[in-house]
């Protein structure tokens, strides 16, 4: 068989509220923090039936990321970043998964700071 079709599902631009950082007046309140995603997702070999359970649902995906960023405080936009590459990669057909977590509210002149990494799961 040839190589694994897989198919780009992603996120842009997803802005939520998000208690983060290591400094005290970070401790208190929520930041605006900008959310990416590319997930490679396997695809199987036929074609794929004109059905939500056939794909990757990326409504729940979008909850499952709100309810993680709401979960608490997280002191690293790094160790905010591995948790959602985990949430994604939990997912069977989830590949590889490139996250990029953006603080928005930082530096009046920039427009964000933050870290973007890539994590796939092992080949067998």
């Amino acid at each position: 068989p040839g190589p694994e079709r897989t198919r780009r599902v992603f996120v842009r631009d997803l802005v939520l509220p998000c208690l983060i950082g290591v400094h005290r007046h970070e401790q208190d309140g929520r930041q605006r923090v900008r959310i990416n995603l590319d997930l490679d997702v396997a695809e199987g070999d036929g074609p794929i039936p004109d059905k939500l359970t056939n794909v990757m649902c990326y409504e729940e995906l979008v909850a499952d990321v709100r309810n993680l960023v709401g979960a608490g405080h997280v002191n690293l936009v790094e160790t905010l970043a591995e948790r959602i590459a985990r949430l994604c990669l939990v997912q069977h057909q989830v590949r590889c998964a490139k996250v990029r977590v953006e603080k928005l509210d930082v530096f009046s002149d920039a427009a964000s700071v933050g870290v973007e990494i890539e994590r796939s799961t092992p080949t067998v």
